[in-house]
């Protein structure tokens, strides 16, 4: 059986610093910087966020934008048309239907446009503190296969495999852990297996030796 538990052992302690990339200092903040960053780098969103954040302080801000300028100045993060329509919505339905107050419940979550379970856990985790499940990424989602923790595609089925074998106490801190050993070791395109502390645990390795 996977040993889940050794291979956090290792990942954090190559990795003892690793939390959320994205900046952010409130609600409204995590929720929009999570919405943009679907497929667009953590990097990108942080040199967009800074100005848009000046400009629209509140959740009224958004739900008032002007899409058409709005679309531009999230421009570079890619797909700016369903994001921004999907940001200026999801403020709406906020004031509208939560009393201008970010859910604090997957349940309520998922209800805004353009949120799936990924957006929803990093805002309920990062925002409130509440751990409900485990935010699966494009780096989740690589590694979780290559090293064999799961067979899925599907993010939502990656997750639900992730939580049947990992300790409740560490559904927060996988992501990051995964998601920095990502970024540093595992790439998409070329994985640097020669520096990986997980290759005797890896399905990926294995098959490529």
């Amino acid at each position: 059986m996977f040993d889940i538990n050794e291979l956090l052992k290792r990942l954090k302690k190559s990795y003892p610093a690793a939390k959320i990339a994205l900046d952010f200092s409130n609600l409204p903040e995590i929720l929009v910087a999570t919405i943009l960053s679907a497929q667009c780098t953590d990097k990108r969103v942080n040199q967009v966020t800074p100005v848009l954040f000046k400009k629209y302080r509140t959740l009224k801000d958004y739900a008032n934008a002007d899409i058409k300028e709005f679309e531009q100045e999230i421009r570079s993060t890619g797909f700016y048309h369903n994001k921004a329509k999907n940001i200026v919505q999801s403020a709406k339905v906020i004031l509208k239907k939560y009393n201008g107050k970010v859910p604090d419940t997957m349940e309520g979550l998922l209800t805004l446009p353009g949120v799936a379970r990924k957006t929803a856990n990093i805002v309920l985790s990062n925002g409130y503190g509440i751990v409900e499940g485990i935010a699966v990424d494009t780096h989740v989602r690589r590694l979780s296969q290559r090293i064999g923790l799961s067979k899925n595609d599907d993010p939502v089925k990656i997750e639900q495999d992730l939580m049947k074998i990992t300790p409740k106490k560490d559904w927060f801190g996988i992501s990051n852990l995964l998601i920095e050993h990502g970024r540093k070791i595992c790439d998409a395109k070329k994985p640097d297996c020669p520096r990986c502390m997980l290759t005797d645990m890896c399905e990926y390795y294995k098959v490529k030796q």
